[in-house]
């Protein structure tokens, strides 16, 4: 019996619903399947990453994420206080999404669109693909794997009754708690319990009047004891996500606690009305695997972190696409055995990174716990009170710079190690987390650069192997382009004579997966045998080279010109 589609998707989160889009982008059919009913209660995510965001600008979804209902004017400001309509501390700057541009390293900006505006945006794309079906209030039972197919038995939760479903592929992206996961017997490594945090969503139209601070996206309230809450706007009008953290045990707030903390947080008497509480652990864990036969892992289902840093879903949108590709050209033919075999250990060392991160900016915010404590006088009304919070305030404010300036954490990870990766032999460059420096190298992001019609160079990635001549005495193409066609990969050749495009590239051939990252760069053209070996890796059908010496010299000057022509 034939397969009822390609891929099947447990979980229809921001992952799964980016994962199936990007399927159905690619023609590949998929039945996406979710135990909730689609509504986001309360929103787990609200940053899109600049990663993210070139993604949407390929499934051509940019402009709905700018007019999602979150204000376009209103300020990002990241203020520290003692309270609310207490004493300021400190103010990271942040411009409103209308008022700010793109970086020169993108033709994207991050995005403010908290989850219950996003996933919208994300079923309406998912909605308009004909390759892709989703049901909800449908859960994942069990799966069976056979050579060419996986069976998965699904129970529909009104009804109760089972149903087994063929397709050549499974995906969990059904969270933290991943029964796919679960299932197929994935462990977790890592730290469970970082700390335990309790969320709290209200409501009130009048918060921003209550204060002297302004319209601003985030409070960190900083009292005696150290870093205690934070306040976020969800929707930049009425409704607001006050979290207590810190607590190193599990803790259960009655709901005159939970009152109390919100007036202690805000500092004054107020009326407000609570829609939900939630308690929650953080953590920093990766699945020991990505896969196991057919199954795979994306998402939170494969790596858990805190949210301090706004990696977790960032990091999923890239698992996502990350493993679309490497399931089309696989159900193409044209995918070796190896290419899905490299999707963990391309996408597993970003999860450690990410995760690693995100929890040192958890200690950074919670440093005025242990190395910053305030002093008694922290909080007085006094000369030596106003000179304690100005010296803590300062040194907070640099500290909290980390997790405000991120663009190396989202778009400065490489895929050094690959076995679809064909490395030139040049030393890997410094790990940039804040700033980020483009580079044209195999297995990291090929650079962006404005071209002379006003398109971008991401927009020539996507779709097959794109095959780039730089420069006016780029080699020839013919022999990888020729290799590729012999070999049934899709292969787009484009010659590009531009200065900032060969600033940024370096002149000669540039091969660029469908991911977006560079496979390949040399100086000169292959001879045709090593063309076939090449496009063999790049598909994973064949070992990968050890670089020669006179490659690594060719592309060491290529990353010379590159990093000269696009700095951060």
């Amino acid at each position: 019996m034939q397969p009822a589609c390609d891929v099947v998707i447990i979980g229809a989160g921001p992952v799964g619903l980016a994962l199936a889009g990007d399927l159905g982008w690619r023609g590949v059919t998929s039945l996406l399947v979710d135990r909730g009913d689609g509504t986001i209660h309360q929103p787990k995510m609200d940053l899109v990453g600049v990663r993210t965001m070139e993604f949407c600008r390929r499934w051509g979804i940019v402009e709905r994420v700018e007019q999602s209902p979150y204000p376009r004017d209103y300020p990002q400001d990241n203020v520290y206080v003692t309270a609310v309509t207490g004493y300021e501390l400190g103010r990271e700057r942040v411009a409103a999404m209308g008022t700010s541009s793109p970086p020169p390293q993108s033709p994207q900006k991050r995005e403010r669109c908290p989850q219950d505006m996003f996933d919208p945006i994300l079923q309406r794309f998912v909605a308009t693909r004909d390759e892709a079906t989703v049901r909800y209030r449908t859960e994942f039972v069990a799966v069976t794997e056979d050579v060419d197919r996986v069976e998965v038995t699904l129970r529909d939760i009104e009804s109760g009754q089972t149903e087994t479903v063929r397709a050549r592929y499974l995906v969990g992206a059904d969270g933290a708690t991943s029964a796919v996961r679960e299932f197929v017997g994935i462990p977790m490594e890592g730290e469970r319990s970082l700390t335990y945090t309790t969320n709290i969503i209200f409501r009130c139209p009048d918060f921003v009047s209550l204060h002297d601070k302004g319209r601003l996206y985030r409070y960190i309230i900083i009292g005696q004891e150290g870093t205690w809450a934070t306040i976020v706007a969800i929707n930049g009008n009425d409704r607001w996500r006050m979290s207590i953290i810190g607590d190193t045990n599990p803790r259960l707030f009655s709901p005159e606690e939970i009152d109390e903390a919100i007036r202690r947080a805000v500092g004054v008497d107020f009326d407000f009305e609570i829609e939900s509480v939630v308690p929650w652990t953080r953590g920093e864990l990766v699945a020991a695997s990505y896969g196991r036969g057919r199954v795979f892992l994306a998402g939170d289902a494969a790596h858990v972190m805190s949210p301090t840093g706004g990696f977790g879903m960032n990091t999923g949108i890239g698992d996502a696409v990350g493993l679309s590709w490497t399931l089309e050209a696989n159900l193409r033919g044209w995918g070796g055995p190896g290419l899905l075999d490299a999707y963990g250990p391309e996408r597993r060392p970003v999860a450690q990174r990410n995760a690693s991160e995100a929890s040192t900016n958890l200690g950074r915010m919670l440093s005025t716990r242990t190395t910053l404590r305030p002093p008694p006088e922290f909080l007085d009304d006094t000369p030596a009170g106003a000179a304690a919070r100005t010296t803590l305030g300062a040194t907070f404010s640099e500290i909290m710079k980390h997790e405000w300036h991120t663009m190396g954490m989202h778009l400065g990870y490489w895929y050094d190690d690959s076995a679809v990766v064909v490395s030139d032999g040049t030393p890997t460059p410094p790990d940039e987390r804040m700033t980020y420096t483009p580079i044209n190298r195999p297995g990291a992001r090929a650079p962006h650069v404005w071209r002379a019609d006003g398109s971008s160079t991401l927009d020539l990635f996507g779709r097959g192997l794109a095959l780039l001549r730089v420069g006016a005495d780029a080699p020839s193409a013919d022999t990888l382009a020729n290799a590729a066609q012999t070999l049934g990969v899709p292969v787009t050749v484009t010659a590009i004579d531009e200065p900032a495009v060969v600033a940024a590239y370096g002149s000669g051939l540039t091969l660029v997966r469908p991911d977006g990252h560079t496979a390949y760069r040399s100086a000169s053209a292959p001879d045709p045998a090593e063309a076939a070996r090449i496009i063999d890796i790049v598909r994973g059908a064949a070992p990968r080279p050890l670089a020669s010496p006179a490659s690594a010299t060719a592309a060491a000057s290529a990353t010379a010109a590159a990093t000269e022509g696009v700095g951060a």
